[in-house]
């Protein structure tokens, strides 16, 4: 099968998902694309060649990860440009989730070339779908940063987002993301799906301080986390609530537009209350 490009001058960019830990869970789409482009370009060539050698793709292989983007995106976007199809993937998943590729995606569509998914397996929607919590909406995250400070701050600013959120964590830093999520979050109900599509694939449900109790969780994970739920309380003063994501690093006007949604006010109206409120202390 020869691929056509749209524009037989360029060739195409092809983001083509590969499997999140089964390998039969690849389209034989995206098997074609593989085995009919010029290149290529994966996050971790070892990983990637299990892959290419199961289904006897014999494809040239280059890495094209965060270390070596902007030599590489370079590179990318002349042989593209020269009319080479050229095929993106990442270690598992689709490609730009959570993994290198945006930038020279970024680079392709400024210079007018051909861009296309090749769908697939996605470690974060097969884990919301099985979670049995709200699938929509949902506000996918991704992986929160290693560093306490930060993370913190991140979780403070998804504290009050009323849907369901999806993440992604490492092994070693799992308990540490859930002992500040209990800490910011208070003890939610949560999901975490790991070793998906895998022999040992498991879903571990229940709040975040009974999932701390679990010993030695391994693997890729994905966690689920239910979204924030105002009590309805009408004693509670909006102002108030203000003053606390204020406390938190929140601009006035954004803890007025959050406010405004949980108590489902006027946002203009709720400003003029609260300035009055602060002017007549």
């Amino acid at each position: 099968m020869r691929i056509r490009s749209f524009k037989e001058e360029k060739g195409i960019l092809y983001l083509v998902a590969t499997p999140i830990g089964n390998l039969k869970d690849i389209s034989f789409r995206a098997i074609e694309i593989l085995k009919d482009v010029d290149i290529i370009y994966a996050e971790d060539t070892r990983n990637s060649i299990v892959l290419l050698n199961h289904y006897d793709i014999k494809t040239r292989l280059e890495t094209y990860h965060n270390f070596n983007e902007e030599t590489k995106t370079e590179e990318i976007i002349n042989y593209l440009k020269s009319g080479k199809n050229i095929a993106i993937i990442s270690d598992a998943g689709l490609p730009i989730i959570s993994d290198p590729g945006f930038k020279v995606l970024e680079e392709a569509i400024k210079c007018g070339i051909p861009c296309s998914t090749i769908p697939g397996a996605s470690a974060g929607i097969s884990a919301l779908v099985s979670s049995g919590i709200a699938p929509m909406p949902y506000t996918f995250y991704g992986f929160l940063d290693s560093k306490k400070t930060k993370r913190i701050q991140e979780l403070n600013d998804l504290k009050y987002v009323n849907h369901t959120l999806i993440f992604y964590e490492a092994p070693h830093r799992i308990y540490d993301m859930l002992l500040d999520m209990l800490e910011v979050f208070g003890d939610r109900y949560i999901v975490l799906a790991r070793e998906l599509t895998k022999t040992y694939e498991e879903y571990i449900r229940g709040n975040i301080s009974s999932v701390l109790k679990e010993e030695n969780i391994k693997g890729e994970i994905v966690v689920i986390v239910e979204g924030y739920k105002e009590k309805n309380d009408a004693t509670i003063d909006p102002n108030i609530k203000i003053d606390e994501l204020i406390s938190l690093g929140y601009k006035a006007v954004d803890a007025i537009k959050e406010v405004s949604k949980m108590y489902n006010l006027d946002r203009k109206e709720l400003y003029k209350n609260y300035v009055q409120g602060k002017n007549n202390k």
